[in-house]
């Protein structure tokens, strides 16, 4: 395997991040001691990167006050002769939080980076130094590419529990040193409370750290803020934000289970005093693109959208879906026409053509819904169905046309290398779908991987939907519902893209590492 080594960045940022989230940890969501009493800005909340290219990436942080962001590169972690980036100020229209997008960096190289907060009435006071790294993308194929992904974080009330090292799964994934981390949505449950404690079915306790915004449902623009700031608490995801870039997608819970664009909750429902869900959305939406590195979400950016392209050098195009800003209401999905479907018309249109124009290796597809595992929606008591399939085995109905449609393109455009991944219902899983188990039969073999949660509870494996031909080659589920993460079943994956062969590896795997089950794909073929 030729993927290319770096053995000096973790325990060099281990050293160093473990100094500086000594000086930087936030209190509660309040200002760190020493910072908050010498009146300079501070970065409690560690740094990420985010959407990393052959010569660019973004840097962000969030300041607790009014600061200047400013961004130092170097080759070296010693940082002589640094570049230096100014950023935006960072201030209460963005709660404090801002990127920075370097550029002109080598390609394939690994980047040092320290951030800096300049108090805008004296540039002279700063922040004690916030340090990472990342590599950026390699133009050479030989250099191989690595990543992992899972989704499905602080969900079902289990929160950051400092009595098992709050969430751990992230140092096992660091500890693989991945060129990023594609995190397939629900990075937060905005509609999940947090409470001191919960009980364990062995008569235990499990205790969270709390805060007031997760306290209750995520209503305000200030609650959804304190939902993404509940997890950057976390040591462990504030050390992994700081060493592998992020590829972030978002899902339901960032907003309201099963949500919708035009639901109107139930007045029945009293959690919420805001009843319209794209009144919920737009906030959550302006909150997620304050907390994560996403070019297309940041100010300015022309698009305003989740969707998007990330080229990852010859061997990978990842395309990173919004299954939830266009699509049509939830329902028993039995429609034999849906020109909107999960996707929306435009969306489609756009994954037609940016498919058709990969010259990648590897296209993997980035979606934040299984496409042949029956999800349920019973939000509101009736039988509808939240994902792509709806339990009939038959001709596709509903959603299934539009990903019907899609797979016909692909079929008939000879696209090569098409990989599906995604996250959701919390078990992993591995399936093959094939034309010859399906009622719908103009397509060709692909395969479709699902991992999560990372701290969330567990669920017993979705049932399947025949119409595509998916048969279930691997899954590891509990029988029991809601399983805490302290009873296991938490699970993130990993794909390796061999620089030499090409060929390409799943590697589905436990929240300490193990490795639970492994498939390797051979490039250049339409099917597999």
């Amino acid at each position: 395997m030729s993927h290319r080594p770096f053995p000096g960045r973790r325990s060099v940022l281990r050293g160093s991040l473990a100094a500086s989230a000594a000086l930087t940890l936030p209190v509660g969501l309040g200002a760190a001691p020493a910072f908050a009493r010498s009146g300079r800005p501070q970065a409690g909340w560690g740094v990420q990167t985010g959407d990393v290219t052959t010569d660019s990436g973004l840097v962000w942080v969030r300041s607790d006050r009014p600061a200047r962001m400013i961004v130092e590169t170097s080759a070296t972690e010693s940082f002589r002769n640094p570049r230096r980036f100014h950023g935006p100020l960072l201030d209460a229209g963005t709660d404090f939080t801002g990127t920075t997008r370097l550029h002109g960096l080598p390609s394939g190289e690994q980047i040092h980076y320290r951030v800096l907060l300049a108090d805008p009435d004296d540039p002279r006071r700063t922040c004690e130094p916030v340090a990472g790294a990342f590599r950026t993308v390699s133009r050479h194929r030989r250099d191989g590419v690595r990543f992992l992904w899972s989704g499905d974080l602080a969900g079902q009330g289990w929160g950051i529990n400092p009595d098992r090292g709050g969430y751990r799964i992230y140092d096992a994934m660091a500890g693989l040193d991945p060129d990023f981390f594609l995190c397939s949505g629900d990075n937060i449950y905005a509609d999940g409370p947090i409470s001191a404690s919960q009980a364990l079915p062995d008569g235990s306790t499990w205790r969270n750290v709390t805060t007031e915004e997760k306290a209750k449902v995520a209503e305000t623009l200030a609650e959804f803020r304190g939902n993404f700031r509940y997890n950057l608490l976390d040591d462990n995801l504030r050390r992994f934000n700081a060493q592998v870039p992020s590829v972030i997608q978002w899902d339901d819970h960032e907003v309201r289970n099963n949500w919708y664009p035009g639901e109107v909750i139930a007045a029945t429902d009293t959690r919420y005093t805001e009843k319209s869900v794209d009144v919920l959305a737009a906030r959550a939406r302006r909150a997620f693109g304050e907390y994560f590195p996403i070019s297309t979400l940041r100010p300015g950016a022309k698009e305003g959208r989740v969707h998007r392209v990330l080229r990852q050098g010859p061997l990978l195009d990842v395309f990173v879906l919004d299954m939830r800003t266009y699509r049509n209401a939830n329902s028993p999905d039995g429609q034999t026409v849906d020109p909107q479907g999960i996707l929306g018309r435009e969306q489609l249109e756009w994954l037609k053509r940016e498919l058709s124009c990969s010259r990648a290796v590897w296209k993997v597809i980035a979606a934040d819904m299984p496409i042949g595992l029956v999800v349920p929606d019973t939000t509101e008591g009736r039988p509808n169905f939240e994902a792509v399939a709806q339990g009939d085995p038959g001709a596709p109905l509903g959603r299934e046309l539009q990903i019907a449609e899609l797979l016909r393109f692909i079929k008939h455009r000879r696209i090569t290398g098409t990989v599906w991944l995604t996250a959701d219902v919390h078990h992993t899983s591995a399936q093959h779908y094939q034309p010859s188990r399906a009622a719908f039969t103009d397509f060709e073999p692909f395969w479709e991987f699902v991992s999560g949660p990372l701290n969330a509870g567990a669920f017993p494996a979705s049932a399947l939907d025949g119409t595509f031909g998916p048969e279930r080659v691997f899954v590891k589920a509990p029988t029991a519902s809601n399983v805490s993460p302290a009873g296991g079943y938490q699970f993130f994956g990993e794909v390796d893209i061999d620089g030499g062969s090409g060929e390409l590896t799943v590697r589905l795997r436990e929240q300490d590492g193990t490795v639970l089950f492994t498939k390797s794909l051979q490039p250049g073929r339409v099917g597999q």
